[in-house]
């Protein structure tokens, strides 16, 4: 009976270890798709938004108007738009049938289709949709990118097909596009605009490239100069939301000595709330700068450049800061330009001073909500002291804090100084001060005066 159970043992156990194999190994041949290895690659630049992040501000990563790419295509609310795309397609189509020189119909699908792989490389996720679906996505979407650009820059003038078109002529969905455009889950390849743009070029866009052409489309909100504009030509960009970050932030994000600045570790600290830094004498002042993140420290002043803070900007922040986060080879500088003002934001009187100072431009609402964003914004962010390029600023900042002297006289500056009732205060009593001294002195000096 014993070797009997011992067999069965034997068996079972066989069995279960046989079984286990052959589960495991359907396990392994199994593939992620949710979070491809392969997004950490350096050509994979499109993500989803960290989870955290999405958490905090479920409806900042998601289209309102329109779909770009496969992330959110196909969704109800976004149908409206969808239904114009084979429509603009068609107009660009009709409007250089003539030229002999400009692309038809199968040349835009067949270059798109030669980009297959390297469009599907560009994904974190597995794109569950077949090879025609994703050409023609890419062809539509591009097509239509790339004639709202022509259209809506300021310099192009308006193409007749387009004179009366609701699409690009109503205030709420250009501005809605404008939003759509720059989210980290809304983008496509920069190189499919590229090689889009290269078929259908004609006479609306002189010799203007596809950076300045979508920069153009961008400047209603921004307001730079158009020769401003015109630098970021043949940067490297992966979309547009890099590209739009590139022009906010500018080509300091390709200059690494920014990075190499070596400073005491004992000074890297977050720079402390507004009020705290008024405390120990520093002032603010706004600094005109063609970049978002050239803040500067010098002589106790911390400069920084003005900010419109408005549903656009806000949009920029936390997309980019999504990306930033995702993309292992990008720059931190955005994220850095957050924990800086998250820190100087402690409170809704901090932020008051920085509009008082004419550093932000609050379209928000209450200063409640500008602090809150950047406290809500920063908390998400993976901060390293020694890969930013503030750095150098946040040394300077400590150190000038740590000084005592200096804490010790600004504190007199704002006991005695800080208003025309306390500076007629402390005068007035200095004078006293001084009268008594002379008073005593010619008491004293009548009293042992030996010509007396």
């Amino acid at each position: 009976m014993s070797g009997e159970s011992d067999h069965y043992t034997f068996t079972v156990a066989a069995e279960g270890k046989h079984s286990w194999s052959s589960r495991m190994k359907d396990r392994f041949k199994q593939k992620p798709t949710l979070l491809r290895p392969s997004a950490g690659t350096k050509s994979c630049t499109i993500f989803r938004a960290p989870k955290s992040q999405e958490e905090s501000n479920p409806n900042a990563y998601k289209p309102h108007v329109v779909s770009i790419g496969p992330y959110h295509h196909g969704k109800e609310q976004l149908k409206m738009m969808e239904q114009h795309k084979a429509r603009v397609f068609f107009t660009l189509l009709d409007r250089t049938s003539d030229d002999d020189d400009c692309a038809g119909l199968d040349d835009y699908f067949t270059v798109v289709a030669s980009l297959e792989t390297d469009i599907r490389n560009s994904y974190s996720e597995d794109l569950n949709c077949e090879s025609a679906d994703l050409i023609e996505m890419m062809v539509l979407d591009a097509c239509f990118i790339i004639e709202l650009f022509r259209v809506g820059s300021f310099s192009t003038g308006m193409i007749p097909e387009y004179e009366d078109d609701p699409l690009f002529l109503t205030n709420w969905i250009v501005a809605a596009l404008m939003i759509d455009l720059v989210l980290i889950e809304n983008q496509i390849p920069f190189f499919v605009l590229q090689e889009i743009y290269a078929l259908s070029r004609s006479p609306y866009d002189g010799d203007r490239s596809i950076n300045v052409l979508a920069l153009m489309f961008f400047n209603r909100a921004l307001q730079r100069p158009e020769e401003h504009l015109h630098r970021y030509f043949g940067y490297p960009i992966t979309h547009l939301l890099d590209l739009f970050r590139l022009c906010l932030v500018g080509l300091s994000i390709f200059d690494r000595r920014s990075q190499e600045v070596e400073v005491d570790e004992e000074l890297l600290q977050l720079t402390p709330s507004v009020n705290h830094l008024l405390l120990v004498g520093i002032k603010f002042e706004p600094r005109k700068s063609e970049n978002l993140i050239g803040v500067v420290f010098d002589h106790g002043v911390l400069r920084i450049p003005p900010l419109n803070l408005d549903l656009l900007t806000t949009s920029f922040f936390l997309n980019c800061v999504a990306y930033e986060q995702s993309y292992h080879y990008c720059s931190k500088h955005v994220s850095t330009y957050v924990v800086l003002m998250s820190g100087l934001m402690g409170n809704v009187a901090d932020a008051a001073f920085l509009s008082q100072c004419g550093i932000i431009t609050n379209l928000l609402g209450p200063e409640k909500e500008v602090a809150r964003f950047f406290c809500d914004l920063a908390k998400d962010v993976q901060f390293d002291f020694k890969d930013c390029h503030l750095v150098e600023l946040f040394g300077k900042v400590t150190w000038y804090r740590r000084n005592k002297w200096r804490m010790w006289w600004a504190g007199i500056k704002r006991e005695y100084f800080g208003s025309p009732w306390s500076f007629i205060s402390a005068a007035a009593a200095s004078i006293l001060i001084v009268l008594t001294v002379i008073q005593a002195f010619f008491t004293v000096f009548t009293y042992y005066d030996p010509k007396k």
